[in-house]
């Protein structure tokens, strides 16, 4: 699914006008008939008392044709106009008409003290501004949202949440509990420098037309449950182990075998037929009680390895986990860089080992996946001053040495030398430890089954956040842990080909 800009999505407002031959009042009609739908379907008690913020524009119009459909419904209802220009547009204009014609309590804002008590409302509806707006919140409109954002009540945002900018970051904006957004996703709503204000976000489907969003062109992409649905190969009536792929997990050091028995283990339970683990002697008892199914080789080393040597030819290969960054590891991590030629994931201290080395970039297999957090993306690209910058710089570094770069986070971001692609699944549940460990293990497994390395980080990413999505009504998130993550990969599989 694309993600667009907001020039994008007024060109595709007005082809939709024109491809379609109806008015811009019919495409209002059509977002606030989804707004509807996706309100009414949540919030069944038609005694909930509604104030409904809006501004002069056409999302102060949306606001009031919402308005309309509620009271229509049943709904306690009262519009409040924030009137931050004279200038109305002419649809914002039309509804305001309509609205007072059907008994809608109209009440305008133009001065501190016509702002009303928000005490006696269950919620709140943003209408106030839209993707738009490209300043700072100032005067009347300011003093409204601190309102609103002070009232402890329940605020929903159509489409945006008012002051939120789509192309830098601010710091004020209505601070949303839902955000009902209009069928094309925003890359704003998705960064976690936004998150107080964006939080739950719902795409819901306006009726925009097709053809000219498909004439729309892009290099970013939100990650959906159909695409992924399509690229998973099915699993065919004669398979066996040798043909589904074999994964080598290099890394562990004494305190830190964990970390390979959750990753090699995770490989197995993603489908990959052999799975062999790369470890110091410490890790061999460790791995072989716990996970059985798994093969492992010695370093000759008990505690940390000192030399990755071994004579079997996987698929694909994931190193980095419980690695240590000791020198005698590293030596042992640029000998093994040197010679591979295996599709390969690379996490945790193998990441740092290369911020302090860097220039062993440049000997990686094309096409290789970083998974960074992000400090180990800071060391990796240096620090930036925003989550704009932060994308832009790395978008130049995977340019630079022909990578993948998975910044992992609430909607990780997958990152190859053409495109950014925004997760959809996830939540603050996978925020534990081995939650990355995890994802190493899928993607590894992916690339072992045959996927190329973009699909494989697509496919990885949705559903190791797909786990926690469905499994948070039986977990909460505060006791979610890694081992949750592979309990619930099988799962998540059911859920993506239902």
């Amino acid at each position: 699914m694309k993600i667009l800009t907001v020039e994008q999505i007024k060109e595709i407002d007005f082809k939709t006008i024109a491809y379609e031959n109806i008015s811009s009042l019919e495409v209002m009609k059509r977002a606030s008939r989804a707004f509807f739908d996706w309100f009414t379907a949540k919030f069944t008690d038609k005694n909930l008392s509604i104030s409904i913020a809006a501004g002069t524009g056409n999302n102060g119009g949306d606001g009031l044709v919402v308005a309309r459909m509620l009271h229509k419904s049943g709904y306690r209802v009262r519009v409040f106009i924030v009137e931050y220009s004279a200038n109305y547009s002419e649809d914002c204009v039309h509804n305001i008409r309509r609205a007072k014609a059907e008994n809608i309590s109209i009440q305008k804002i133009t001065s501190s003290n016509d702002i009303p008590d928000l005490s006696d409302c269950d919620i709140i509806i943003d209408a106030i501004f839209g993707t738009g707006l490209n300043r700072e919140v100032t005067g009347i409109s300011r003093k409204v949202i601190e309102k609103i954002n002070e009232s402890g009540k329940k605020i929903i945002s159509i489409d945006v949440p008012s002051g939120l900018s789509m192309s830098s970051k601010i710091n004020f904006a209505v601070q949303a509990t839902e955000t009902v957004s209009m069928q094309i996703p925003k890359l704003a709503l998705y960064l976690p420098d936004n998150e107080n204000f964006t939080r739950n976000v719902h795409l819901v489907d306006i009726g925009l037309s097709e053809k000219a969003i498909a004439e729309a062109e892009t290099s970013f992409y939100f990650v959906t449950k159909q695409e992924i649905k399509n690229l998973l190969k099915p699993l065919k009536k004669f398979a066996h182990k040798g043909i589904q792929g074999h994964s080598l997990i290099i890394g562990g050091s004494i305190g830190k075998i964990g970390s390979v028995c959750l990753a090699s283990k995770a490989a197995l339970k993603t489908g990959c037929g052999l799975v062999t683990a790369f470890v110091p002697k410490c890790g061999t008892v460790a791995l072989q009680s716990n996970l059985p199914e798994a093969m492992v080789i010695e370093d000759r080393n008990h505690t940390h390895i000192t030399e990755i040597d071994f004579d079997i030819h996987p698929n694909a290969i994931g190193v980095g986990v419980g690695l240590s960054e000791l020198p005698e590891t590293q030596d042992a991590f640029y000998r093994f860089l040197k010679q591979n030629k295996a599709p390969l994931v690379i996490d945790a201290d193998g990441l740092n080992i290369l911020s302090k080395n860097k220039e062993w970039l440049d000997i990686l297999p094309s096409k290789t996946i970083l998974t960074p957090h992000p400090k180990e993306l800071l060391r990796l690209i240096g620090e930036w001053s925003e989550d704009y910058d932060k994308i832009d710089k790395t978008i130049a570094f995977v340019k630079k040495y022909n990578l993948i770069v998975v910044l992992k986070g609430a909607n990780s971001l997958i990152i190859d030398s053409e495109n950014v692609y925004v997760n959809s699944t996830g939540t603050p549940a996978l925020a534990t430890a081995g939650s990355g460990d995890v994802l190493t293990g899928i993607i590894t497994s992916l690339l072992a089954q045959g996927y190329e390395s973009l699909q494989a980080a697509k496919i990885g990413v949705f559903l190791h956040g797909l786990t926690a999505d469905i499994s948070a009504n039986r977990i909460h998130a505060r006791s979610f842990i890694a081992s949750d993550i592979i309990k619930n990969i099988g799962n998540a599989y059911f859920e993506i080909e239902k």
